[in-house]
Order: C-alpha cells, then sequence, then structure tokens
C-alpha cells in the first residue's frame, strides 16, 4: 500500500502538477464512458481536473496511510525479527508499478478519462508508462527476494 500510495503521488505531482502534461479528466472529449469534457485550458475545465486531482491526491494519502500503519504493525508485532531494508524498498518499486498498472489500464485504456501525454503520440506514451509499471514490478520484486531477516532475539 505504501508503494501504491507513494507511486501515486510521484504520478500526481510530477505529470499534473510539474509537468501539467494531463490531469485527471483533460480527455473526457474523447472518453469511452461519456463524461462532459473539461479541457485545461479554461477555468471551469481546470476547476473540474483540479477537484478531481484532489480526490486523486486523496486517495494516495490515504493509501500512504493504510501502508504506514500495516508497517507500524508489523514492526510492533515482530520486535525480534525485522527485515533488512531491501525489502522495504522492494515492495515500495513492486506497490508504484501496481499503481501504474491499474491506472494506466483502467484510465488510460478502458476508461480513456486522460493519458500520460495527449497527442499525437499519445498510445506509445500510455504503452511507455505500462512498461514502466511492470518493470518496477519485476525489479521490485527480485529486490525484496533478496532481502533476508535479521533475528535480533539471538543477537544478544
Amino acid at each position: 500500500m505504501l508503494g501504491v500510495g507513494l507511486g501515486g503521488f510521484v504520478d500526481g505531482i510530477l505529470l499534473h502538477q510539474i509537468l501539467q502534461w494531463h490531469h485527471m479528466l483533460t480527455s473526457t472529449d474523447t472518453d469511452r464512458i461519456g463524461v462532459d469534457s473539461y479541457p485545461a485550458d479554461t477555468v471551469h475545465g481546470l476547476q473540474m481536473n483540479t477537484v478531481w486531482d484532489g480526490l486523486f491526491h486523496t486517495f494516495t494519502w490515504l493509501a500512504v496511510l493504510v501502508g504506514l500503519a500495516l508497517l507500524y504493525s508489523r514492526v510492533t508485532t515482530a520486535r525480534r525479527r525485522v527485515w533488512t531494508s531491501r525489502a522495504l524498498w522492494g515492495w515500495v518499486l513492486v506497490g508504484w508499478g501496481l499503481f501504474n498498472l491499474v491506472e494506466g489500464i483502467i484510465d488510460h485504456h478502458v476508461l480513456g478519462i486522460h493519458h500520460v501525454r495527449s497527442g499525437e503520440h499519445q498510445t506509445l506514451w500510455d504503452l511507455g508508462f505500462l512498461v514502466l509499471g511492470l518493470a518496477l514490478v519485476v525489479v521490485g520484486w527480485l529486490i525484496q527476494r533478496s532481502a533476508r531477516a535479521l533475528d535480533l532475539g539471538n543477537a544478544a
């Protein structure tokens, strides 16, 4: 969950706010579900996109909170056994990659409500986003598999 939330924040902060390549509803003029058009170059469109970006960031924030709660629960119930940081960072990458895959498939391909970068090559950008997601899952999985548990009960 921590990786899902952090991956969502990377998407929202980098692609929505810094690069301004898209917002949540910037392709609703060509979507597949009949949502009204909210172009980001109009005041009304930007207002609606800002609301939906805010709801998206609320989801990512809640995912981070759930991830932190799970991590805290794991640490406090297994005090004698801890994992190396490779496990944590590996699972964060897996979560980030899963976020990219799910969000990319649903929002970019199934619903069509936005694309990574709209325009002539939007399909390539969307597919690249999925490839990045798959790469993050694979690399994260390999990293976490190389992690080992440390038994602190026998360290004394």
